[in-house]
């Protein structure tokens, strides 16, 4: 300790800042000597450091110049260096000269006692002038604003972080969003996304503050204002730590760097990039929570511990753990003095305590102090030597540093609430709650009498405020107006225990104390904070300044009270627009103003100078919830668009005025006649106080709107009406129709049928009141509530005469009809009629000179008259003519589709010959009808010139075996085939519906019947759906086809819905329902079902009884049946049987030859043939198959057959399947539905397999030999070696296999400048190296020109030693002269096997990341022979070595991981672990170098390997979208590269980019890797749950849940759901869960449970889910289900213990000796800390009957409980116990042994 305590103060001396320096800011680097020095060091090394050899050298030269310069010898103390001494006698020298001048009043001091006067420590508090630049400090967070965060410091200081100095995740958001503000150009009005920093901090948060800066303010006339800016960012506040520097319960800031499934990595700020922060999610404490912590979350932390390698450190943010310092968590040791932040808890040494405060050391080195304050003395009462006394070891936290300090101190605390990190002294630790004081006494309260409990002469006074555990602090300063002289406890108006008026205007969090005024001007005040302004106040103030811009006067700022000034916008300076503001508002200036809104955050104040606002005595709009519909305020416009505008109220409160609500009068432009800033009074229309929506209105109130609207209906088009003008626009009247109060219009251009200049000119002389007579209502808008009305005599005429066109019905083929023209195209001119019916008039149709002249010689609104040329009925258009008939009949024919029926209904050219008049064509008529053309689904007839018919294709045919072309069944018929017909009734065209007769028009299209049944009899039975019956069978024709079901016809009333599984017996057909069953094709039906209340009707075309309603009874096995599929996910395919029984085809059930089972083949709502497999009656589930073989022909060849059960196996079968579970043991195989088989890890392979699990995955396609089949256990075991499956199976090559002179193939694994690196092909990784002087025979090549690492190659075993394991090979030519094959030319030096186009086989192996995955080697150095081996593969743990010979080689691991970065030994300039982990790239070869190289002989050009491995040259991951797309095409199937590829878009807010990715991810990824999708699903869940909407949702969804498991993505979107804070959908999905897949799942009911008790305070509810898993649930997991049930009660915040314990003693009732369930219980009432119940299970447990061994189990951990109560009488107790337990054993034993 003494040797630490020196080392300490040395460093201390060596880096204590002279006076005249001004303070760094970077922390000083203080290092201590390791604790364990040697006396004496090897070699005769030096126990200094480099930097101290260093430092000692620099003072030895200043002390020569020292010398020189001034003749005298430098002086030094044992540690101090030159800077220090300099330092020192600077302050000597100024300490004698004082000495000297004082001598005659102070006597005379030598320089060693003026130095120890320096160097006593004095107590100081913290204040502005302490406070310097690089000073730290501790603080609460006393206020969270917008854009900075309000700090408590100590001694009522208040400092102010801003946004930019949190965290530098915080700091990159920021400037993310400044970007997106910049380019989004958002208005005034529009209210940006900002940063709540609300869900970074909360009030009373411990936070370790840097100090950046302080200024003070000085305005003229005013207070200076000070200003302590600061910093939390972990960069600052850990300045000068180092890793070294963090030990165990020192204290550390943080950010969260990222958030992760476990817990928080978090950013500590220290330069050295290695070290890390870990915090679990167990040590957040109480006020976050992990699922709503939010990257760049500063916290200041406790360092629990260190991961293994040291650089990850491990936190805790519970403030309730940190400060419980009972249990150490302060600091004990410390490598160096950095280690002392503020925050840190230590354990103080008293050495002085006086009236001012505690003095004291921490480790005995390091002065410390606690001020008045902080060591307690105001919230005691008493004096501090009665607490305190010297040699005390008290615990305290570190508040604050003194960078200027001499000598070196830090400030303490000890306040308890500051040692437990309490936020406020009435906080309590049980309670998870924190009381806030601001909330018991809220800032600005007057307290009529408070008790002055304390006085402190020249400082202030103590008040009890009426707050047990806080008092009030005043200030000298604040106690009267006037100057106050003396303060004396006993004596004076402010002694103890008189009262006075007080108000609060603040409390500091670290002092614990309400800072208080007592001066009448402050109790006066109306305002002490903008908080305390409240909305719609009326306020006088003083104006402040005026705010100019390029346009003028833009703001007035308005002083209402000391430090709280408003802004007036410049639309609310007055009631009416001011050309000069400035002449009006002058600065000093009283005004008075009304409050428009408050925002404490963002500290802002909006008022108005308005008079009609602030004189207004109409209600006060500030909450959405208080407004109703009639209520009526006055507002002012902020916005005017066309539609409305906006109105402004209150606060936040905005409501839109609609056009339509600002007049009676119809308004065209809004603008005309409203402003911004206008000040109009509106009453609510409707309110939406959820949306924050208000629809207002300026119309007359007193106007009914349901009158009228009443008699806006009531108003008939084309009836005449008087009206009064109103108003006169610009091109129109507005009038008000007499008799009512509605509103019309009446353009110019219909006074008159005359010019425009007529029209206008008539306008001139109508003047406003004057009554108008005999106008026609054109049209009318109910939603608008107006009407227009027409004055032109032409239609006034034609109303008059009946003539006017109303509507549609009114136009006839060849009728005169007057209307106007509405406008005017190149190609015609639309003619528009009353009631808004408009023809087209075609340049045709006109006369040839209108044709010529320019829009036809007409204009718009001109009055015109024309004739009907052609109606087309079914689109209701209709062609008009200003020719005459004579010449239009040249031109044009009548068209068929016309009426040509006279006005008396006579007809013309009728069919039959014989009917006269159209009323001859009733009810049951029989009669003739000439087809005019043939539908797919009717026959057009016409019964007589102009008269139109129909004839249904249901009528056309009385049976089945009637229609010869049952696809086209009206394919026999021709135009102009006349037909006997029957009339049925009347066909509506618009709706194209079934009409009885009595509903003929003016233009009725006949409906008829062609049936031959119909022909011969008057009884016409016209069906109905009331008269369809179940059972029943029709002839139907198809008249709609869509994706899984066809729409039929009975008749021309009745239609019916076949479901595509019922069309047709023939599965084949229903493969393509378009081509198969057209629009028209016949079927004969029977009814399946029959609903007339909701229209409804089903058939079925199947033939027999597969036509009725298919059920589970039906089922049977072997059965096969049409089904359609539901879902297809990669294991499986769901197919719907009928409407209530589905069934599932597993992969062994999909084909008879496994290796092409694939689910994907299948889409959604395809008909498929299945066989029922098995059906599964108790759980009530069918598994089908769709084998060929089983559904189509029993003769079709099988590959793999179907394994029912057990007995269909036999030793040495030889059988495929697909891999069902990998476990850590081996590997299940699914052979068949229902039968499983296990393969052993010994069975898996013949080779040794490191990491055996990465080659098998979920539903991966495997072939094995049945070893074992126990029918009794239900038990299979299973083997995957190719031993035991190939008769010819070649075991792999091993090292003893090897030959000298052997000839072998291989590949080349890594390319050096000595040589290449051959793996032998087929061997157990066998593999030597071939040194470069055995590649040619000529001179020695460049082996990186000649190779590159995968070509195959053909090599010579040349050399082997078997006793090192080494192998040499030649690639010289010359070595394989009788060798060479045919197909290659002799002329090369070395035999290449890489492929060509063509390509030869490459083994599966034969790329460079195959030989990564498979080879470790080591090399030797260029000049090793030419030796080379290879080592057993089962010797992998031994340690690569080499030795002095003159020998090379390699050794070679079969076992390595291609990801490992193992770096080995280094050995003559090259890599010994064989360049796995560095890839040197092949250098570039040109034409001339290969010729230099090489001989020039004929060589054949072969494929070459070209792997790209740019993307592992990146030490920094990819950083563009061309990195991840090369990464890609090496790691298609990584989930992990894609979502870090879809990270990167969001990043560059590629929302729908990375949604795309997601998309390709899916389709990228292979079909086996599961897991691999279902991360990419996961990830575009969390993708539109954050940035899509609702609907993108649900179907990203359904998507999911189609294909991976439906359970895993419930939980998953359940999770996210819950993590966002969407409580009511998870709620909603929680519940279909459960409904779904209750019975799979234990622990989603406890998640569900937990969920409704912990989040959303529902007891009841998840109480209720343990009857209803219990009944859903096997019976096995009830016990556990139980038990952790009943363990919610007590972990849950919101449970009730009573009922947890009240359900286990119902379970340790019916199972007394599960120890499990005692354990339990136990623990959990140890937690809940009442040491009576602990203490009675104990004693129950251990009166149980168990066995000794048991027995002493439970006796141990019960004295351990008592021992760590501090229970002696307790142990002694279970001691006892013990002790007669044991007696009674053993007399137990000797009366057996008697027996």
């Amino acid at each position: 300790m003494a040797s630490t305590k020196r080392k300490i103060l040395a460093t201390n001396d060596h880096n204590r800042p002279s006076k005249k320096s001004k303070p760094s800011t970077a922390g000083p680097n203080l290092t201590l000597l390791p604790k364990e020095e040697p006396s004496f060091p090897r070699g005769g090394a030096s126990v200094l450091t480099p930097l101290e050899q260093k430092q000692i050298q620099i003072q030895a030269k200043n002390d020569v110049l020292f010398e020189q310069s001034t003749g005298k010898k430098a002086s030094r103390d044992e540690y101090g260096t030159e800077g220090d001494e300099g330092d020192v006698l600077d302050e000597n020298e100024i300490s004698s000269a004082k000495v000297k001048r004082n001598t005659k009043r102070k006597g005379k001091l030598n320089n060693a006692e003026v130095v120890a006067k320096e160097k006593t420590v004095r107590i100081e508090g913290l204040s502005y002038k302490r406070l310097v630049p690089g000073s730290m400090v501790l603080g609460q967070v006393s206020q969270i604003n917008q854009y900075d965060i309000a700090l408590s410091l100590p001694n009522n200081l208040t400092g102010y972080i801003p946004i930019t100095s949190l965290s530098d995740r915080l700091t990159i958001q920021i400037e993310s969003l400044a970007e997106k503000e910049k380019e989004e150009a958002s208005d005034d009005e529009s209210s940006g996304k900002d940063l709540d920093l609300k869900a970074y901090f909360f009030l009373g948060q411990y936070l370790r503050a840097y100090v950046v800066a302080t200024e003070t303010n000085n305005v003229p006339g005013q207070k200076a204002r000070r200003h302590i800016e600061l910093s939390i960012n972990p960069r600052q506040t850990n300045l000068g730590l180092r890793k070294a520097d963090l030990v165990i319960n020192s204290m550390v800031q943080a950010s969260v760097r990222s958030v992760e499934d476990h817990g928080l990595v978090m950013e500590l700020g220290i330069d050295e990039e290695l070290v890390r922060g870990f915090m679990s999610s167990k040590e957040l404490g109480s006020h976050f929570k992990f699922s709503s912590i939010q990257e760049g979350t500063v916290l200041l932390c406790l360092i629990t511990g260190f991961g293994s390698n040291g650089n990850i450190v491990k936190l805790s943010a519970d403030l309730q753990k940190a400060g419980n310092l009972k249990k150490g968590n302060f600091l004990t040791d410390a490598p160096t003095i950095d280690s002392f932040l503020p925050g840190t808890a230590v354990e103080l040494l008293i050495s002085e305590v006086t009236k001012s405060g505690v003095i004291g050391k921490a480790m005995g080195v390091l002065d410390m102090t606690a001020d008045l304050i902080h060591s307690g003395a105001l919230a005691i009462g008493k004096e501090l030597e009665n607490k305190y006394s010297v040699g005390e070891k008290v615990k305290s936290r570190i508040i604050c540093t003194f960078p200027d300090a001499e000598p070196r101190k830090l400030g303490i605390s000890l306040l308890e609430h500051v040692i437990s990190l309490k936020p406020s002294p009435i906080s309590s630790s049980a309670d998870s709650e924190t009381q806030n004081p601001i909330g018991i006494l809220p800032l600005s309260t007057i307290v009529s009498e408070a008790k002055v409990v304390k006085v402190e002469p020249g400082m202030g006074l103590l008040l009890d405020m009426g707050v047990k555990g806080i008092r009030g602090y005043v200030h000298i300063s604040r106690i009267t107006d006037g100057k106050i002289e003396t303060l004396a406890q006993d004596t004076g108006p402010y002694r103890v225990g008189s009262k006075h008026k007080a108000r609060v205007i603040g409390y500091n969090y670290m002092d614990g104390l309400y800072v208080v005024s007592m001066e009448a001007k402050v109790i006066a005040q109306p305002f002490l904070n903008i908080e305390d302004v409240q909305v719609g106040q009326i306020v006088k103030g003083t104006i402040e300044k005026l705010l100019i811009n390029e346009s003028g006067v833009s703001g007035i700022i308005v002083s209402i009270a000391e430090g709280i000034t408003g802004l007036v916008p410049h639309i609310h300076f007055s009631d009416i627009h001011l050309q000069h503001p400035e002449k009006k508002f002058k600065e000093g200036s009283s005004v008075t103003a009304r409050v428009l809104s408050n925002s404490p955050a963002k500290r802002q104040l909006r008022l108005t100078l308005k008079k009609t606002l602030v004189n207004s005595d109409d209600e006060i709009w500030r909450s959405y919830d208080d407004l109703h519909v009639g209520a009526e305020a006055v507002g002012a416009i902020i916005k005017i668009i066309q539609s409305g505008a906006v109105v402004q109220f209150y606060g936040s409160i905005r409501g839109f005025l609609p056009v339509a609500e600002m007049s009676e009068s119809y308004i065209e432009d809004p603008k005309k006649h409203f402003r911004i800033g206008q000040v109009i009074k509106v009453r609510i229309v409707s309110v939406n106080a959820v949306e924050k929506r208000m629809i207002v209105s300026c119309r007359d109130p007193s106007i009914p709107g349901v009158a009228q609207q009443e008699q806006l209906q009531s108003l008939v088009i084309g009836s005449a009406v008087n009206a009064t003008v109103t108003e006169k626009a610009n091109d129109e009247l507005v009038l008000e129709l007499q008799g009512s109060k509605l509103k019309a219009m009446l353009p110019f251009e219909h006074l008159t049928d005359e010019s425009s200049q007529k029209a206008h000119s008539t306008a001139k002389k109508i003047r406003v009141g004057q009554e108008i007579k005999d106008l026609i209502v054109l049209s009318k808008a109910e939603g608008k509530r107006l009407v227009q009305l027409t004055g032109k005599p032409s239609l006034v005429k034609a109303a008059h005469a009946q003539k006017l066109v109303k509507g549609f019905e009114d136009i006839r083929e060849g009728a005169e009809v007057d209307g106007y023209v509405s406008n005017i195209i190149p190609s015609g001119v639309f003619v528009q009629f009353a009631g808004g019916i408009s023809g087209l008039l075609p340049k045709a149709q006109l006369s040839d000179e209108a044709a010529s002249v320019p829009h036809f010689g007409m204009r718009k609104h001109q009055s015109i008259s024309a004739r009907v040329l052609s109606v087309d009925y079914a689109q209701e258009r209709f062609l008009l003519s200003r020719k005459s008939k004579s010449i239009a009949g040249t031109d044009q024919s009548p068209s068929k589709g016309s009426v040509s029926a006279l006005s008396d209904g006579s007809l013309s050219n009728p069919v039959d010959g014989f009917s006269i008049n159209i009323d001859d064509f009733c009810l049951g008529k029989l009669t003739k009808a000439k087809i005019d053309s043939v539908k797919q689904t009717q026959l057009n007839v016409h019964l007589a010139d102009g008269v139109q018919g129909r004839i249904d294709m249901s009528e056309v045919y009385d049976k089945l075996e009637d229609v010869k072309d049952r696809k086209h069944p009206l394919k026999s018929f021709r135009p102009q085939e006349v037909l006997s017909v029957r009339i049925l009734g009347i066909h509506d065209f618009r709706n194209h519906k079934f009409l009885p007769i009595t509903h003929r028009g003016k233009a009725p299209v006949f409906e008829l019947t062609a049936k031959p049944s119909n022909q011969t009899t008057m009884d016409l039975d016209i069906l109905t759906l009331s008269k369809v019956h179940t059972s029943s069978s029709y002839l139907v024709f198809i008249n709609n086809v869509a994706e899984d079901y066809v729409w039929v016809s009975l008749s021309p009333n009745v239609r019916g819905r076949i479901k595509a599984l019922d069309l047709s017996d023939d599965v084949s057909l229903l493969q393509d329902l378009g081509k198969n069953f057209p629009v028209g094709r016949a079927l004969q039906a029977k009814v399946l079902n029959v609903d007339v209340t909701n229209d409804r009707l089903d058939l079925s075309a199947r033939s027999g009884d597969s036509a009725r309603p298919f059920t589970f009874s039906d089922l049977s096995v072997g059965a096969v049946l049409p089904g359609r599929v539901t879902k297809v996910t990669e294991r499986q395919v769901t197919v719907q049987l009928s409407e209530s029984l589905s069934g599932q085809v597993n992969l062994a059930d999909l084909s008879d030859d496994y290796s092409t089972a694939n689910p994907t083949i299948f889409k959604k709502n395809q008909i498929v043939r299945v066989c029922v497999r098995h059906i599964d009656a108790p759980n009530k589930r069918v598994y089908l198959s769709t084998r060929p073989s089983k559904v189509l022909s029993s003769s079709l060849p099988v590959d793999d057959r179907e394994i029912r059960n057990i007995t269909d196996l036999a030793v040495n079968d030889v059988v495929r399947g697909f891999v069902k579970n990998v476990a850590d043991n081996g590997v299940f195989v699914s052979l068949g539905s229902n039968v499983t088989a296990f393969v052993r890890v010994s069975d898996l392979s013949d080779l040794f397999l490191k990491d055996w699990k990465s080659d098998f995955v979920i539903d991966q396609l495997v072939k094995g030999k049945i070893i074992e089949v126990d029918a009794a256990v239900n038990h299979i075991r299973m083997s995957l070696k190719k031993s035991h499956i190939d008769k010819n199976y070649r075991p792999p090559l091993t090292f003893n296999d090897m030959r000298t002179g052997q000839v072998v193939t291989g590949k080349i694994r890594k390319v050096e400048d000595f040589g290449v690196f051959i793996v032998i092909d087929n061997s157990a990784n066998v593999s030597g190296l071939c040194h470069r002087t055995q590649m040619a025979n000529g001179k020695m090549p460049d082996p990186h020109k000649l190779y590159d690492e995968g070509d195959i190659v053909k090599a010579k075993v040349l050399k082997i030693d078997r006793e090192r394991k080494r192998m040499s090979f030649g690639l010289k030519a010359s070595l394989f002269r009788s060798e060479i094959d045919a197909d290659f030319e002799g002329g090369e030096d070395a035999i290449s096997l890489k492929p060509s186009n063509t390509g030869d086989h490459i083994s599966d192996e034969g790329t460079e990341v195959g030989e990564l995955r498979d080879v470790l080697a080591a090399n030797a150095d260029e000049g090793s022979s030419d030796w080379g081996g290879v080592e057993d593969e089962r010797d992998e743990k031994d340690d690569a070595h080499i030795d002095d010979a003159d020998y090379g080689g390699v050794c070679i691991n079969g076992e390595s991981n291609a990801g490992s970065q193992v770096q080995g030994l280094h050995a003559g300039g090259f890599d010994w672990t064989g360049g796995l982990s560095v890839m040197r790239p092949r250098k570039p070869q040109s034409e001339t170098d290969a010729e230099a190289s090489q001989p020039k002989k004929k060589k054949r050009k072969k494929a070459e390997i070209q792997v790209d491995r740019t993307g592992d040259l990146d030490a920094h991951g990819p950083q563009s979208v061309a990195d991840y797309e090369r990464l890609l095409l090496g790691q298609p199937n990584s989930s992990v590269l894609w979502l870090s590829y879809m990270a990167y878009q969001l990043q560059l807010s590629e929302v729908d980019k990375a949604r795309e990715l997601g998309e390709r991810a899916l389709r990228t990824i292979h079909i086996r890797e599961q897991d691999e999708k279902l991360n990419v699903w996961v990830a575009l869940l969390n993708l539109e749950n954050t940035y899509g909407t609702e609907e993108t949702l649900d179907q990203i969804f359904g998507r999911a849940c189609q294909y991976c498991d439906s359970l895993d993505i419930h939980e998953r979107m359940i999770s996210i759901y819950i993590q966002s804070g969407n409580h009511e959908r998870a709620d909603a999905l929680f519940s279909t869960t459960l409904s779904k897949h209750g019975s799979q799942s234990p622990s989603l009911w406890l998640n569900a449970a937990t969920f409704y008790l912990s989040t959303l305070n529902a007891p009841s509810r998840a109480r209720q889910l343990l009857s209803r898993a219990l009944q859903s649930l096997p019976s096995h997991t009830h016990l556990q289900l139980m038990s952790k049930f009943a363990q919610l009660e007590f972990t849950s915040p919101n449970g009730d213990p009573e009922r947890g314990r009240t359900a286990f003693e119902g379970l340790l009732t019916t199972f007394p000796k599960r120890l499990d369930l005692w354990n339990v219980l136990l623990d959990l009432e140890i937690r809940r800390g009442e040491k009576d119940r602990v203490r009675e299970l104990f004693g129950r447990v251990t009166r149980l009957e168990l066995k000794i061994r048991k027995m002493k189990y439970w006796f141990k951990i019960w004295a351990e409980w008592e021992e760590k109560m501090c229970d002696e009488k307790g142990r002694e107790k279970v001691a006892k116990l013990a002790e007669e337990y044991v007696r009674k054993q053993a007399e137990e034993k000797v009366k057996i042994a008697e027996l």
